[in-house]
Protein backbone atom coordinates (compact mmCIF):
# COMPACT_ATOMS: atom_id res chain seq x y z
CA UNK A 1 0.00 0.00 0.00
CA UNK A 2 1.09 3.55 -0.68
CA UNK A 3 2.68 5.41 2.24
CA UNK A 4 0.00 8.04 1.65
CA UNK A 5 -3.21 6.27 2.64
CA UNK A 6 -5.93 7.89 0.53
CA UNK A 7 -9.42 6.99 1.76
CA UNK A 8 -11.74 8.38 -0.90
CA UNK A 9 -12.69 11.26 -3.18
CA UNK A 10 -14.08 13.98 -0.94
CA UNK A 11 -14.46 17.45 -2.44
CA UNK A 12 -14.37 19.73 -5.44
CA UNK A 13 -14.20 23.51 -5.73
CA UNK A 14 -15.86 25.13 -8.76
CA UNK A 15 -15.80 28.80 -9.67
CA UNK A 16 -19.03 30.09 -11.21
CA UNK A 17 -20.01 33.25 -13.05
CA UNK A 18 -23.26 33.86 -11.15
CA UNK A 19 -23.45 32.40 -7.66
CA UNK A 20 -27.20 32.98 -7.34
CA UNK A 21 -27.91 31.15 -10.61
CA UNK A 22 -25.70 28.28 -9.45
CA UNK A 23 -27.48 28.20 -6.09
CA UNK A 24 -30.81 27.94 -7.85
CA UNK A 25 -29.56 24.99 -9.89
CA UNK A 26 -27.77 23.02 -7.17
CA UNK A 27 -29.97 23.81 -4.18
CA UNK A 28 -33.44 24.59 -5.53
CA UNK A 29 -33.46 22.09 -8.41
CA UNK A 30 -31.02 19.29 -7.56
CA UNK A 31 -31.79 19.59 -3.84
CA UNK A 32 -28.26 19.86 -2.43
CA UNK A 33 -27.96 21.11 1.15
CA UNK A 34 -26.20 24.30 2.18
CA UNK A 35 -23.76 23.53 4.99
CA UNK A 36 -22.18 26.98 5.10
CA UNK A 37 -22.65 30.24 3.24
CA UNK A 38 -20.48 33.32 3.14
CA UNK A 39 -19.95 36.25 0.83
CA UNK A 40 -19.03 34.82 -2.55
CA UNK A 41 -19.17 31.13 -1.63
CA UNK A 42 -21.54 28.22 -0.94
CA UNK A 43 -20.51 24.94 0.68
CA UNK A 44 -22.85 22.09 -0.30
CA UNK A 45 -23.38 18.44 0.60
CA UNK A 46 -25.65 15.49 -0.12
CA UNK A 47 -27.92 13.98 2.53
CA UNK A 48 -25.39 11.30 3.51
CA UNK A 49 -22.32 13.55 3.39
CA UNK A 50 -21.15 14.51 6.88
CA UNK A 51 -19.01 17.32 5.50
CA UNK A 52 -19.22 19.65 2.53
CA UNK A 53 -18.33 18.02 -0.76
CA UNK A 54 -18.82 20.83 -3.29
CA UNK A 55 -17.82 24.46 -2.90
CA UNK A 56 -19.19 27.01 -5.36
CA UNK A 57 -17.11 30.16 -5.47
CA UNK A 58 -17.96 33.39 -7.29
CA UNK A 59 -15.43 33.89 -10.08
CA UNK A 60 -13.54 37.17 -10.29
CA UNK A 61 -14.71 39.61 -12.98
CA UNK A 62 -13.53 38.41 -16.38
CA UNK A 63 -12.38 35.05 -14.99
CA UNK A 64 -13.38 31.91 -16.84
CA UNK A 65 -15.30 29.48 -14.57
CA UNK A 66 -13.03 26.60 -13.68
CA UNK A 67 -12.21 23.81 -11.25
CA UNK A 68 -9.90 25.09 -8.51
CA UNK A 69 -9.08 21.59 -7.28
CA UNK A 70 -10.30 18.07 -6.60
CA UNK A 71 -9.83 16.82 -3.05
CA UNK A 72 -9.21 13.53 -1.26
CA UNK A 73 -9.43 12.64 2.40
CA UNK A 74 -6.45 10.72 3.79
CA UNK A 75 -6.14 8.41 6.79
CA UNK A 76 -3.86 10.51 9.02
CA UNK A 77 -1.35 13.33 9.16
CA UNK A 78 1.46 10.91 8.34
CA UNK A 79 -0.17 10.50 4.93
CA UNK A 80 0.04 14.25 4.40
CA UNK A 81 3.70 14.20 5.36
CA UNK A 82 4.29 11.35 2.90
CA UNK A 83 2.65 13.42 0.15
CA UNK A 84 4.97 16.33 0.91
CA UNK A 85 7.93 13.97 0.58
CA UNK A 86 6.55 12.72 -2.75
CA UNK A 87 6.07 16.27 -4.04
CA UNK A 88 9.61 17.26 -3.04
CA UNK A 89 11.12 14.11 -4.54
CA UNK A 90 9.37 14.67 -7.86
CA UNK A 91 9.61 18.46 -7.95
CA UNK A 92 5.83 18.98 -7.79
CA UNK A 93 4.59 22.39 -6.65
CA UNK A 94 2.76 22.29 -3.33
CA UNK A 95 1.55 24.52 -0.50
CA UNK A 96 -0.47 24.31 2.71
CA UNK A 97 -3.93 25.88 2.69
CA UNK A 98 -6.91 26.24 5.01
CA UNK A 99 -10.49 25.82 3.83
CA UNK A 100 -13.34 26.59 6.24
CA UNK A 101 -13.26 23.61 8.64
CA UNK A 102 -10.12 21.98 7.18
CA UNK A 103 -7.16 23.59 8.95
CA UNK A 104 -4.37 21.61 7.27
CA UNK A 105 -4.97 20.94 3.58
CA UNK A 106 -2.15 20.12 1.17
CA UNK A 107 -2.62 21.52 -2.32
CA UNK A 108 -0.36 20.24 -5.08
CA UNK A 109 -0.25 19.91 -8.84
CA UNK A 110 0.28 16.33 -9.96
CA UNK A 111 2.75 15.56 -12.80
CA UNK A 112 -0.08 15.81 -15.34
CA UNK A 113 -1.29 19.25 -14.28
CA UNK A 114 -4.31 18.16 -12.23
CA UNK A 115 -4.86 20.40 -9.17
CA UNK A 116 -5.43 18.10 -6.18
CA UNK A 117 -5.85 18.67 -2.45
CA UNK A 118 -5.48 16.26 0.45
CA UNK A 119 -6.66 16.62 4.04
CA UNK A 120 -7.25 14.54 7.16
CA UNK A 121 -8.69 16.78 9.87
CA UNK A 122 -12.20 18.12 9.29
CA UNK A 123 -15.25 19.07 11.29
CA UNK A 124 -18.07 16.62 10.58
CA UNK A 125 -21.80 17.24 10.93
CA UNK A 126 -24.84 15.04 11.52
CA UNK A 127 -26.02 13.48 8.29
CA UNK A 128 -29.46 14.20 6.86
CA UNK A 129 -29.98 10.70 5.48
CA UNK A 130 -32.97 9.88 7.67
CA UNK A 131 -34.33 13.41 7.89
CA UNK A 132 -36.59 12.64 4.97
CA UNK A 133 -38.74 15.69 5.67
CA UNK A 134 -35.74 17.84 4.68
CA UNK A 135 -34.97 16.06 1.41
CA UNK A 136 -35.62 18.07 -1.74
CA UNK A 137 -35.20 17.56 -5.45
CA UNK A 138 -33.77 14.23 -6.49
CA UNK A 139 -32.19 13.65 -3.08
CA UNK A 140 -28.47 13.57 -3.95
CA UNK A 141 -27.04 11.18 -1.39
CA UNK A 142 -23.24 11.36 -1.33
CA UNK A 143 -20.22 12.28 -3.42
CA UNK A 144 -19.23 9.32 -5.57
CA UNK A 145 -16.43 10.06 -8.06
CA UNK A 146 -14.80 12.42 -10.51
CA UNK A 147 -13.82 11.93 -14.14
CA UNK A 148 -10.86 13.83 -15.60
CA UNK A 149 -9.91 14.06 -19.26
CA UNK A 150 -6.15 13.57 -19.67
CA UNK A 151 -3.77 13.29 -22.64
CA UNK A 152 -2.21 10.00 -21.49
CA UNK A 153 -4.55 7.68 -19.59
CA UNK A 154 -2.05 4.89 -18.96
CA UNK A 155 0.71 7.13 -17.61
CA UNK A 156 -1.70 8.97 -15.31
CA UNK A 157 -3.21 5.74 -14.02
CA UNK A 158 0.22 4.22 -13.38
CA UNK A 159 1.33 7.23 -11.32
CA UNK A 160 -1.79 7.17 -9.14
CA UNK A 161 -1.44 3.41 -8.67
CA UNK A 162 2.27 3.52 -7.79
CA UNK A 163 2.27 6.56 -5.52
CA UNK A 164 -1.27 6.80 -4.11
CA UNK A 165 -2.30 3.15 -4.09
CA UNK A 166 -5.23 3.39 -6.50
CA UNK A 167 -6.57 0.07 -7.84
CA UNK A 168 -7.94 -0.62 -11.32
CA UNK A 169 -11.59 -1.68 -11.73
CA UNK A 170 -12.31 -1.38 -15.46
CA UNK A 171 -10.46 -0.10 -18.49
CA UNK A 172 -10.90 0.53 -22.21
CA UNK A 173 -8.40 -0.27 -24.95
CA UNK A 174 -8.49 -0.21 -28.75
CA UNK A 175 -7.51 -2.98 -31.15
CA UNK A 176 -3.84 -1.97 -30.77
CA UNK A 177 -4.17 -2.30 -26.96
CA UNK A 178 -3.79 1.44 -26.44
CA UNK A 179 -5.51 2.74 -23.29
CA UNK A 180 -8.50 5.07 -23.82
CA UNK A 181 -9.98 5.10 -20.33
CA UNK A 182 -9.49 3.70 -16.82
CA UNK A 183 -11.62 3.54 -13.68
CA UNK A 184 -9.56 3.46 -10.47
CA UNK A 185 -10.56 3.43 -6.82
CA UNK A 186 -9.52 3.51 -3.17
CA UNK A 187 -12.72 2.86 -1.22
CA UNK A 188 -13.84 -0.44 -2.77
CA UNK A 189 -16.41 0.82 -5.27
CA UNK A 190 -15.94 0.92 -9.02
CA UNK A 191 -14.13 4.24 -8.96
CA UNK A 192 -13.20 7.35 -7.05
CA UNK A 193 -11.36 8.63 -10.11
CA UNK A 194 -11.96 7.97 -13.81
CA UNK A 195 -9.52 8.89 -16.57
CA UNK A 196 -10.61 9.40 -20.16
CA UNK A 197 -8.50 10.26 -23.19
CA UNK A 198 -8.52 13.75 -24.63
CA UNK A 199 -7.10 17.27 -24.34
CA UNK A 200 -6.45 18.03 -20.71
CA UNK A 201 -6.30 18.05 -17.87
CA UNK A 202 -9.96 19.07 -17.74
CA UNK A 203 -12.79 17.92 -15.51
CA UNK A 204 -15.25 15.84 -17.48
CA UNK A 205 -17.70 15.41 -14.60
CA UNK A 206 -18.26 15.38 -10.85
CA UNK A 207 -20.66 12.68 -9.64
CA UNK A 208 -23.13 12.06 -6.82
CA UNK A 209 -24.61 8.74 -5.76
CA UNK A 210 -28.40 8.62 -5.93
CA UNK A 211 -30.59 6.47 -3.66
CA UNK A 212 -32.37 4.70 -6.54
CA UNK A 213 -33.31 4.88 -10.21
CA UNK A 214 -36.55 6.66 -9.35
CA UNK A 215 -34.65 9.60 -7.87
CA UNK A 216 -32.84 10.09 -11.17
CA UNK A 217 -36.11 10.03 -13.12
CA UNK A 218 -37.56 12.49 -10.59
CA UNK A 219 -34.65 14.86 -11.29
CA UNK A 220 -35.56 14.79 -14.99
CA UNK A 221 -39.15 15.68 -14.09
CA UNK A 222 -37.99 18.51 -11.83
CA UNK A 223 -35.80 20.03 -14.54
CA UNK A 224 -38.62 19.72 -17.06
CA UNK A 225 -41.11 21.24 -14.62
CA UNK A 226 -38.75 24.18 -14.08
CA UNK A 227 -38.68 24.67 -17.86
CA UNK A 228 -35.00 23.73 -17.96
CA UNK A 229 -34.89 20.37 -19.79
CA UNK A 230 -31.87 21.67 -21.71
CA UNK A 231 -29.85 21.07 -18.53
CA UNK A 232 -30.11 17.34 -19.33
CA UNK A 233 -27.20 16.48 -21.59
CA UNK A 234 -27.25 12.69 -21.64
CA UNK A 235 -29.45 9.96 -20.24
CA UNK A 236 -31.11 8.57 -18.35
CA UNK A 237 -29.60 5.24 -19.30
CA UNK A 238 -27.30 2.47 -18.10
CA UNK A 239 -23.56 2.25 -18.63
CA UNK A 240 -21.85 -0.96 -19.66
CA UNK A 241 -18.78 0.20 -17.74
CA UNK A 242 -19.69 0.12 -14.01
CA UNK A 243 -23.24 -1.12 -14.74
CA UNK A 244 -24.44 2.23 -13.33
CA UNK A 245 -27.75 3.90 -14.07
CA UNK A 246 -26.87 7.49 -14.98
CA UNK A 247 -27.94 10.99 -15.88
CA UNK A 248 -25.62 13.85 -16.93
CA UNK A 249 -26.70 17.44 -16.36
CA UNK A 250 -24.92 20.75 -16.97
CA UNK A 251 -24.95 23.64 -14.52
CA UNK A 252 -25.33 27.29 -15.66
CA UNK A 253 -21.58 27.49 -16.40
CA UNK A 254 -21.39 24.13 -18.16
CA UNK A 255 -19.83 22.16 -15.29
CA UNK A 256 -21.05 18.60 -15.81
CA UNK A 257 -22.66 16.67 -12.94
CA UNK A 258 -23.40 12.96 -13.13
CA UNK A 259 -26.19 11.45 -11.03
CA UNK A 260 -25.24 7.82 -10.54
CA UNK A 261 -26.53 4.62 -8.94
CA UNK A 262 -26.47 0.80 -9.10
CA UNK A 263 -22.80 -0.04 -9.57
CA UNK A 264 -20.93 -2.78 -7.66
CA UNK A 265 -18.13 -3.39 -5.13
CA UNK A 266 -14.54 -4.40 -5.88
CA UNK A 267 -13.23 -5.33 -2.42
CA UNK A 268 -12.66 -9.06 -2.91
CA UNK A 269 -8.96 -9.95 -3.28
CA UNK A 270 -9.66 -12.08 -6.35
CA UNK A 271 -11.45 -9.28 -8.24
CA UNK A 272 -10.07 -8.96 -11.78
CA UNK A 273 -10.28 -5.65 -13.69
CA UNK A 274 -12.80 -5.70 -16.52
CA UNK A 275 -11.44 -5.04 -20.01
CA UNK A 276 -13.54 -3.31 -22.69
CA UNK A 277 -12.81 -2.64 -26.35
CA UNK A 278 -13.21 1.01 -27.27
CA UNK A 279 -15.69 0.27 -30.06
CA UNK A 280 -17.87 -2.12 -28.10
CA UNK A 281 -21.32 -0.44 -28.36
CA UNK A 282 -22.26 -1.72 -24.90
CA UNK A 283 -19.30 -0.06 -23.18
CA UNK A 284 -20.54 3.51 -22.72
CA UNK A 285 -24.25 2.76 -23.10
CA UNK A 286 -25.71 -0.62 -22.28
CA UNK A 287 -28.99 0.99 -23.26
CA UNK A 288 -30.16 4.56 -23.77
CA UNK A 289 -30.10 7.35 -26.33
CA UNK A 290 -27.00 7.98 -28.41
CA UNK A 291 -24.33 10.11 -26.75
CA UNK A 292 -24.15 13.74 -27.94
CA UNK A 293 -20.87 15.06 -29.29
CA UNK A 294 -20.71 17.64 -26.48
CA UNK A 295 -20.21 14.82 -23.97
CA UNK A 296 -16.94 13.91 -25.71
CA UNK A 297 -15.73 17.37 -26.65
CA UNK A 298 -16.62 19.68 -23.74
CA UNK A 299 -15.12 19.78 -20.24
CA UNK A 300 -14.35 22.25 -17.44
CA UNK A 301 -10.90 23.86 -17.41
CA UNK A 302 -8.70 23.36 -14.35
CA UNK A 303 -6.80 25.98 -12.42
CA UNK A 304 -3.03 26.18 -12.71
CA UNK A 305 -1.05 26.09 -9.47
CA UNK A 306 -0.08 29.78 -9.62
CA UNK A 307 -3.43 30.95 -10.97
CA UNK A 308 -5.04 31.13 -14.37
CA UNK A 309 -6.14 28.12 -16.34
CA UNK A 310 -4.04 25.01 -16.81
CA UNK A 311 -3.36 24.63 -20.56
CA UNK A 312 -5.12 21.63 -22.10
CA UNK A 313 -2.52 19.46 -23.82
CA UNK A 314 -3.69 17.52 -26.87
CA UNK A 315 -4.59 13.91 -26.26
CA UNK A 316 -2.20 11.10 -27.14
CA UNK A 317 -4.95 9.33 -29.10
CA UNK A 318 -7.51 10.82 -31.47
CA UNK A 319 -11.03 9.94 -32.51
CA UNK A 320 -14.54 9.45 -31.14
CA UNK A 321 -16.40 6.15 -31.40
CA UNK A 322 -18.82 7.14 -34.16
CA UNK A 323 -21.48 4.57 -33.24
CA UNK A 324 -22.34 6.43 -30.02
CA UNK A 325 -22.91 9.88 -31.54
Amino acid sequence: MSAADVIRIAQAVFTVSDLQASRDFYVNLLGMNVLHEEAGALYLRGVEDREWTLKLEQASPGEEPRVRHLGYRVRDDRSLDALVQLAEAQGLPYRWEEELDRPRMLRLQDPFGIPVAFYHQVKTHPWLLQDYHLHRGGGLQRVDHCNVRVPDVKATMDWYAEHLGFRLSEYTVDEQDQWWAAWIQRRGGVHDFALTNGPGPCLHHWAYWMPDIGSIIRTCDILAGARQPERIERGPGRHGVSNAFFLYVRDPDGHRIELYTSDYITVDPDFEPIRWLRDDPRRQTLWGAKTPRSWFEEASPMEAFDGGVQPAVKGKLEGIPVHVI
